[in-house]
């Protein structure tokens, strides 16, 4: 059978786009798979451009639905002739082409899967077809291993007299529909395997080893896609105004795209894709995974075959392995979205994201959240001045018990600034849950005021201050804020019916574990009540002796300590909950003290002093009781440290 010849010039390039997912996948539900991104711009638009670079300069896209989204990502030349194909009424993948073809013109029909990343030569393929001397050649990638079967790569040439087989209506496959037809009909059917893969996909997980495919080519060819630059002597290509730290390590070929930050002692292992505006923390791990727009990794997590969506936040330490870790669903996400663009206008180019870190970098707008977020402060801070902080204010300078609180306040501030790194790459997203946060404190200071209940209102003042991180900064960063805030609630006294449900049961612990350790050292004591009468001395255990000062002290030292310490959150628990029995403790030490003392000093002078500096020292007792305690978790549990470092590659650059 002799065959026309066709040029480059014949050549039609059918595209079958299909429809979006609904429910197996949340990403491809959300948005097409072949407008998924592929070094900054949609795998559709980058398989047009090499489609176009060929020669090819007429394309028919096929969408079942959704083509208005399918233009709007689209940036395509004026110089191609661009058709949308929008089927109201499933035509099927054989029907598409007969949809795209024109009547009467004697062209060759190349049909692609969109989810294409690495279309090979068509001059090649023109070639094959010509070799087969068949109505249609379908071709097949080559196999990945020895024992794997060869998979259809989604892209055929059909002769125009194929259309003959096709109906005008109605629903027709090509495999399920048009290729038994041709084979009743008596048709030539070829079929061919290509060089390499050409990188199509159908799930995430195809998508993550056509996106490998595209790196590999580009690594083979010696290719610098456009926007990109290679770094000298690596396999490495960045895009503009990225920021990679000392230490960076890679391995294998590595995408990043523009405005992506790199902290520190970070691994990339390729093939990886980075999009744009990625931010990447401190001795962060990615192996072979794609990270889309927006996306955060915190520090000293691993990320290994995943793919990350849009705006995507992983925690630190978090180490994942063959997950697709979709975009989040927020609540009136349109809405917020606009919020955001009025806060930054002039920042947003795009639907990247917006982290501290990236917005510091901004001298005009740097100050901009966080003004806002200290006026609303302020105004917080106005609204609660009486009667609430003028009486919280009283009860820290005469109150014994909660005088610590007094400290709370400038320690959480110091925690903030220790803890700041861990800010940086939040992304900034006003939330609504900010608003619901504040409107229900300032109903709880309502009924506070109404019901003369001092406790609700200072609650909710606490309460305010986390509603206005929400509000301003968001969830990413009220997530970081929150032990800072759980800490600010040790600075409010405690309600009186739980000062008095412990109280009494403190001071009868106080009085009968001084009169155990007199024991043991060798003295009689004689206990009456919550008096220890020890010969002819009596030392009475007063109620502000029962260890709530201790406690309320202690639980200060114990959280500022978890907040600015590098600890695993099992030991942060352990050390909390080992503040009750150390301030029982202390009291306990301090009581046996002061009693042994006044069976030695007449002086009643000398007795007071003795008893407020007892009082004193146990502050650095127990926080030596909490540094050995650090001590032994750490050598309990934490295995020497290896100074050896295998550096693969390192460099600090900005391009």
């Amino acid at each position: 059978m002799s065959r026309r010849t066709y040029s480059i010039d014949d050549v039609k390039a059918v595209i079958l786009i299909g429809s979006r997912d609904f429910g197996r996948c949340p990403t491809a539900t959300r948005l097409n798979r072949a407008l998924w991104p592929l070094a900054g711009k949609p795998v559709l638009q980058r398989l047009i451009e090499q489609i176009s670079n060929q020669g090819v300069r007429r394309f028919v896209l096929c969408c079942e639905n959704y083509a208005a989204q399918t233009r709007q990502k689209l940036q395509l030349p004026s110089y191609l002739d661009v058709r949308f194909i929008e089927e109201t009424m499933p035509r099927g993948t054989a029907g598409c082409i007969r949809d795209a073809a024109e009547p009467g013109r004697d062209e060759l029909l190349f049909v692609f899967g969109a989810c294409m990343t690495a279309p090979p030569d068509l001059s090649d393929l023109i070639e094959a077809h010509r070799q087969g001397t068949a109505e249609m050649t379908i071709f097949f990638n080559p196999p990945r291993g020895a024992e794997s079967p060869q998979q259809d790569a989604q892209l055929y040439i059909c002769e125009p007299s194929i259309l003959e087989s096709i109906p005008p209506k109605g629903y027709f496959d090509i495999k399920e529909s048009l290729v038994p037809e041709l084979v009743a009909r008596q048709k030539a059917i070829y079929g061919a395997t290509l060089n390499s893969p050409c990188g199509n996909y159908k799930n995430w997980e195809q998508y993550l080893q056509a996106v490998g495919d595209y790196l590999h080519r580009i690594q083979a060819d010696s290719v610098i896609p456009d926007g990109f630059n290679r770094l000298k002597d690596s396999e490495v290509w960045v895009a503009e105004r990225v920021e990679i730290a000392e230490e960076v390590r890679f391995l294998g070929p590595t995408m990043i795209g523009a405005d992506t930050r790199i902290a520190s002692g970070a691994v990339i292992v390729g093939p990886t894709m980075i999009e744009q505006n990625v931010s990447i923390g401190d001795n962060a791990c990615l192996e072979e995974s794609v990270l889309w727009d927006g996306a955060v990794v915190a520090d000293e997590s691993q990320i290994r075959r995943c793919l990350v969506d849009e705006e995507q936040i992983i925690p630190s330490a978090v180490r994942l392995e063959g997950e697709l870790i979709p975009k989040p669903q927020r609540l009136f996400a349109g809405f917020l979205g606009n919020i955001r663009r009025r806060f930054s206008p002039s920042a947003i180019q795009s639907d990247a994201a917006i982290t501290l870190d990236s917005l510091w970098q901004r001298p005009r707008l740097r100050w901009m959240l966080p003004a806002a977020w200290l006026l609303l402060l302020g105004a917080i801070i106005a609204a609660y001045w009486r009667p609430t902080l003028n009486d919280l204010w009283r009860i820290w300078l005469q109150s014994d018990e909660y005088s610590s609180g007094l400290l709370v306040p400038l320690l959480a501030g110091y925690a903030l600034w220790v803890r700041r790194k861990r800010f940086a790459d939040c992304t900034l997203k006003p939330a609504l849950g900010g608003l619901v946060l504040l409107a229900a404190a300032q109903g709880l200071r309502l009924f506070g005021l109404y019901f003369m209940f001092a406790s609700a209102e200072r609650l909710a003042f606490v309460l305010s201050m986390g509603a206005a991180v929400l509000l301003v900064f968001g969830w990413a960063a009220f997530r970081r804020f929150l032990p800072v805030f759980l800490f600010l609630f040790l600075m409010l006294p405690l309600p009186n019916r739980i000062e008095t449900l412990i109280t009494l049961p403190l001071q009868e612990w106080a009085t009968a574990s001084a009169v155990f350790c007199l024991e043991v050292v060798g003295y009689n004591p004689i206990r009456q009540g919550n008096v220890i009468q020890i010969g002819d001395t009596l030392v009475a255990v007063a109620e502000a002796c029962n260890g709530l000062r201790m406690l309320t002290a202690f639980f200060v030292i114990s959280g500022f300590v978890v907040l600015i310490s590098n600890r695993k959150r099992w030991e942060k628990a352990v050390l909390l909950f080992s503040t009750i029995p150390i301030a029982l403790l202390c009291n306990t030490i301090r009581l046996t003290l002061t009693s042994i003392a006044f069976t030695i000093i007449k002086s009643e002078n000398w007795e007071v002093f003795f008893h407020d500096f007892g009082g004193i020292m146990m502050m650095p007792l127990a926080i030596a009781m909490i540094v050995i305690q650090l001590w032994i978790l750490k050598q309990l549990f934490y295995p020497p440290e290896k100074t050896e470092q295998q550096v693969v590659f390192s460099r600090n650059t900005k391009t």
